[in-house]
């Protein structure tokens, strides 16, 4: 593998993890994910971890938040040139010292498709929490 490290996102990152989110389809716009709002979230007690390559390119990221009750691990995912060399395992093992420091329950959402995600999760203990099917509202302007 080549050399890769994981360290806590930096301003100058948000363009590379960017990129990762719009190739893994993890983030946009539309759903809120910008810079603001990463840095609110880690101002709120969550944390942005980053894989990085040799040159310092982004190529992975996992946002935990944080609501109090529970950390939430999303837009985990690492850009398609890089799948499969395993730094999806060292992306995990620092969110969960993360989590394990914080003291809280690690709550992820992944979608039924996605085996390899899914069987990733799974050998880091995650288990399947139910027959749960998730609501969301995004356009604030609809509700009355």
């Amino acid at each position: 593998m080549e050399e890769t490290s994981i360290r806590d996102f930096e301003l100058q990152d948000f363009d590379g993890l960017s990129e990762v989110w719009s190739l893994t389809n993890l983030g946009n716009p539309q759903r809120g994910d910008n810079l603001d709002i990463i840095l609110q979230s880690i101002s709120m007690g969550g944390k942005m971890l980053v894989a990085v390559n040799a040159d310092d390119r982004v190529i992975g990221t996992s946002w935990m938040t944080f609501d109090g009750r529970r950390i939430h691990l999303h837009h985990f995912g690492v850009h398609p040139d890089y799948q499969r060399k395993g730094i999806g395992k060292l992306l995990v093992k620092e969110s969960l010292q993360f989590v394990k420091q914080k003291g809280y329950q690690v709550k992820l959402e992944v979608h039924q498709s996605n085996i390899a995600a899914i069987n990733l999760y799974k050998q880091f203990g995650f288990t399947f929490l139910g027959d749960y099917d998730v609501y969301i509202i995004r356009d604030l302007s609809s509700i009355g």
